[in-house]
């Protein structure tokens, strides 16, 4: 690999206070603000994903804000997540993020809402294929598996169509503190039969399970921004498919006191496949 290479160069005033601006909102230092912004507009940065905290912080019921909403838009317009306390599933797709609670409801939320898990991309598709007659949960990762080109890195995945059944759960919110799989025992579930919409969310490679869910995650949302969730099982007639491929991972960690004291040495696999479902985080 080629050492990094060097520019010494003058930025106008206006540009300067842009990315001073730019390093306060994200926690960026201006080198990491620089390179952004030419990844940018050099149209690089879409193969970055952008994650705050991770799956084993979740795991050990580290829920409280380390993010907000406009911060995730800054860095992505494609991804999911959750928000403070584990209030419910968290969806964005072309630049908007909702919030799917216990309740059944879907809200678009403030931009100042907080959260203490997030992935995001700016999605473009590099691999599209049409599914057809997908019968299961299992049957679709595993087509899924066939579109991808490596089990090494990280993929961004968007299923369109009409879902012939869709199974799907909302988190309820939880006291800070509470372990997911207590958390997720309060689970919400929904079932929902011939509903148009989107299954959005990523492909994971185990040896990154600290880091995010290992296996396939996908969140629906439905057309009519009506019903969404965690999905658990599905089967559709014709799903078209499309795939971001990605090698590069920006990782923002919480500095709250919470995740900072958490001990986050186990392997936190068994917990997340019991959390989630247990079938939704088949690889």
């Amino acid at each position: 690999m080629a050492a990094p290479r060097k520019l010494n160069f003058t930025l106008p005033d206006a540009l300067w206070a842009a990315l001073e601006a730019r390093s306060r909102n994200t926690g960026e230092t201006l080198d990491q603000a620089v390179v952004s912004c030419l990844g940018e507009a050099l149209d690089l940065s879409r193969h970055s994903i952008f994650q705050i905290s991770t799956s084993a912080a979740l795991v050990k019921g580290v829920y409280q804000g380390a993010a907000t909403v406009a911060e995730v838009k800054r860095h992505g317009d494609f991804g999911l997540g959750t928000f403070e306390n584990l209030d419910g599933e968290g969806m964005q797709l072309e630049g908007n993020c909702f919030q799917a609670r216990g309740d059944g409801s879907v809200t678009q939320p403030s931009d100042a809402t907080p959260v203490p898990f997030w992935v995001t991309t700016r999605f473009k598709a590099d691999r599209t294929e049409t599914f057809s007659e997908v019968r299961s949960w299992a049957d679709l990762c595993d087509r899924l598996t066939k579109l991808r080109t490596s089990d090494n890195l990280v993929a961004a995945i968007r299923l369109d169509g009409v879902l012939d059944f869709v199974h799907v759960r909302t988190a309820c919110k939880s006291a800070p503190g509470t372990d997911l799989v207590t958390a997720a025992s309060r689970q919400k579930e929904f079932k929902f039969e011939g509903v148009k919409g989107v299954l959005l969310g990523f492909f994971t490679p185990t040896y990154a399970r600290t880091i995010n869910v290992p296996g396939y995650h996908l969140h629906l949302l439905t057309e009519d921004r009506k019903h969404g969730g965690h999905v658990l099982e599905v089967r559709a007639a014709r799903l078209q498919a499309s795939l971001h491929l990605t090698s590069d991972l920006h990782l923002v960690l919480p500095e709250n006191e919470e995740f900072l004291k958490a001990n986050l040495t186990q392997d936190p696999a068994a917990a997340l496949a019991k959390a989630e479902g247990g079938a939704a985080t088949k690889s």
